[in-house]
């Protein structure tokens, strides 16, 4: 028997072996890694009965490598990703709760300001920009849009109580 037969039947072996203790994708890289360390070192080792006590040796100092590699990476008692719940992604109740008596108390105070304030905001809230707005409003100075603009939100400020929260 050549070589290479000895190795084929040997890496059956050894794959049998590794897969009783580690899963077997592992089981199929620390035989692969064992038959390249065969390979590489031990060349001149050709006896079957050499051999197969060389490489289960190899094996047991690769699969302790192994574990004390996924015991430094905290990888040993890991949970799978799959088996974890998901996060909520929604906030918590309070905090909705929060939010939600802000916007009423907002548009509270908004129907209470006058048409020219509602008008400014909704055109802010679209994007225009100050000059558009002073052409939307059809004045000449647009110093009297910065300046309505600054008396709506106060007005808006002492409306929802002072306080923008």
């Amino acid at each position: 028997m050549n070589r290479d037969e000895v190795l084929g039947i040997l890496r059956e072996r050894i794959l049998a072996f590794a897969t009783l203790r580690v899963s077997r994708a592992q089981a199929e890289d620390l035989t692969q890694e064992v038959l390249v360390v065969l390979h590489e070192k031990y060349l001149k080792v050709a006896d079957l009965t050499e051999l197969v006590p060389l490489a289960f040796q190899i094996l047991r100092f690769k699969m302790l490598d192994a574990h004390r590699k996924s015991l430094r990476r905290g990888e040993y008692n890991q949970e799978s990703v799959d088996d974890l719940p998901l996060a909520d992604p929604g906030d918590d109740p309070a905090t909705q709760l929060d939010q939600k008596q802000r916007v009423d108390r907002l548009l509270a105070a908004m129907a209470q300001l006058g048409e020219r304030c509602r008008e400014l905001f909704k055109w802010k809230l679209e994007g225009k920009s100050f000059p558009e707005i002073q052409k939307l409003m059809g004045q000449n100075s647009i110093n009297t849009i910065y300046t309505w603009d600054l008396r709506c939100r106060k007005q808006l400020l002492s409306l929802m109580g002072g306080s923008w929260e």
